[in-house]
């Protein structure tokens, strides 16, 4: 970009920055060592109980009729090979064995339950601690009102910015200066959505904390269902991560990447 034809802004405070890139670690941590977890038990159920035969997610290994192992993935009454990725993976040796996810998708090891449990809980704090800095920094600084909720304004150009959003064309002048819609609504969904989901259904997972607050479990329905919804959340952090670094790599590495560490951004006129 020609610094001539550009005017340089001071897009991200250094809270906003640092919260940021404490989320990237957690999150990171946080799945890897959830999937960890996960393989102890790789199924998912509805409800209290974790009855066989009665997964809504099964990631299994069996035997073929030529006696070869293979991973099977059923999703309700729906059963797909999924051999190589998932029930059935070639680990750090080159041994082919039964594993809901892959040894290069867990930490903090191929196989390490409760070293996992505690990285989780760890980084799940820290997650929750940096969040809610972040939001009471938000509050406090009017970042949230002034650039992330979407107001009524924001809503009319909703069908415009969806347009431009799939027709790759990136804000310039006066625009690139701010979040443009579809931002704001997807970061008022994670931050007050997605968030809040993940750490509540999370808690509802601990029998320490079931005793104290039993309405946890009341409101997701049960044990087994808060651990489904926790981790279709958390392919769903995955999800709005990995359209968050596409949009990143194609609107401009340097400069988006530049104002996450230095918080300048060029907004090219």
């Amino acid at each position: 970009m020609n610094n001539k034809t550009a005017i340089w802004i001071y897009r991200h405070s250094l809270p906003v920055r640092l919260t940021h890139w404490v989320n990237v670690l957690c999150l990171t941590i946080l799945v890897m060592s959830g999937l960890q977890i996960f393989n102890a038990h790789p199924s998912l159920y509805w409800g209290e109980r974790s009855d066989p035969g009665k997964a809504l997610l099964n990631l299994k290994a069996m035997r073929d009729e030529g006696g070869k192992l293979i991973g099977v993935t059923r999703v309700l009454d729906y059963a797909y090979d999924t051999t190589g990725i998932l029930g059935v993976s070639t680990d750090g040796a080159g041994q082919t064995r039964a594993r809901g996810f892959p040894d290069w998708a867990t930490l903090p090891g191929p196989q390490w339950l409760a070293m996992g449990r505690r990285w989780h809980l760890f980084f799940a704090w820290l997650f929750v601690v940096n969040g809610l800095l972040f939001v009471l920094y938000a509050i406090i600084s009017r970042h949230l009102a002034n650039d992330l909720i979407p107001w009524w304004k924001d809503l009319r150009g909703i069908g415009r910015s969806v347009l431009d959003h799939l027709l790759f064309r990136h804000p310039k002048g006066e625009a690139a200066r701010r979040y443009n819609v579809l931002q704001k609504i997807t970061y008022i969904l994670v931050i007050f959505g997605l968030g809040p989901l993940i750490v509540l259904t999370g808690l509802s997972m601990s029998p320490m904390l079931n005793a104290a607050f039993p309405e946890l479990l009341t409101l997701f329905d049960g044990r087994q269902s808060a651990r489904t919804i926790h981790f279709i959340t958390a392919f769903a952090f995955i999800g709005f991560v990995l359209i968050h670094v596409f949009m990143v790599l194609i609107s401009g590495v340097w400069n988006n990447l530049r104002s996450m560490i230095t918080g300048w951004y060029a907004v090219k006129q």
